[in-house]
């Protein structure tokens, strides 16, 4: 079942991409699409969902070296990274604080419980940074991983109206709130645009997760030792 399930994974991962490449909407978007098929698979198929996740965990496993390998768009693009290295880290800065901040402030008014609040906490970056940060903080995994999801394709479909509304029309401004907006599903929109917003939003990513790893350190506990205090 091992080569089974990581082979059928990663044909309806690409039989989703297809999809949305063909009919461009919202529910078709293979962060979407693609879980929904899985869920029908392992219905039809009467697996558990543990014994699915064990026989594809060839798939997971690759999320590590998918990490390591961010390291190559900064390396390309070393020239742009020094000329606009304080512009990044500001506003890639501002933009963790907001997401943070933000999901806390929501969090309390609908009364969320602390495992559901430190969980969504690192919804705002990458999902294989978002899992370790999840795992550092006390968070579920898996539940990072959905609200990841849903942030990305939200931030996606969003993202390009609202830049539109504002008059965003730089590569560095669009590349930059795409990538910190929507990380990796906001950096397959900012090629849409070009090159130049495809890098700043892959350097947006990159710096977001590094800087909301400090945040799982540094404030976020603290934040948590507010939710039990009030």
């Amino acid at each position: 079942m091992l080569i089974l399930f990581t082979i059928a994974t990663y044909l309806i991962y690409r039989f989703s991409k297809k999809t949305y490449t063909k009919w461009a909407i919202p529910l078709f978007h293979p962060l979407l699409l693609a879980p929904i098929l899985l869920i029908v698979l392992i219905s039809f198929t009467h697996v558990s969902a543990n014994q699915y996740m064990n026989d594809s965990k060839c798939l997971t496993y690759l999320l590590g070296p998918a990490t390591v390998a961010f390291a190559v768009p900064i390396y390309r693009n070393l020239p742009i990274v020094k000329k606009y290295i304080g512009t990044i880290i500001i506003s890639i800065t501002t933009g963790t604080l907001v997401a943070i901040f933000s999901t806390f402030v929501l969090s309390k008014l609908f009364h969320l419980q602390s495992d559901f609040i430190i969980s969504i906490l690192p919804r705002s970056i990458t999902t294989p940074i978002a899992i370790e940060v999840s795992k550092e903080i006390g968070g579920l995994p898996t539940l990072t991983t959905v609200f990841v999801i849903l942030t990305g394709i939200i931030g996606g479909v969003v993202g390009p109206s609202v830049m539109k509304c504002l008059s965003i029309k730089t590569p560095i401004a669009r590349g930059l709130a795409l990538g910190m907006g929507a990380h990796g599903v906001g950096t397959n929109k900012a090629l849409e645009y070009g090159k130049q917003e495809a890098t700043f939003s892959s350097l947006a990513m990159i710096f977001a997760a590094w800087i909301t790893l400090l945040w799982g350190v540094l404030l976020i506990p603290h934040l948590m030792n507010i939710h039990r205090i009030f």
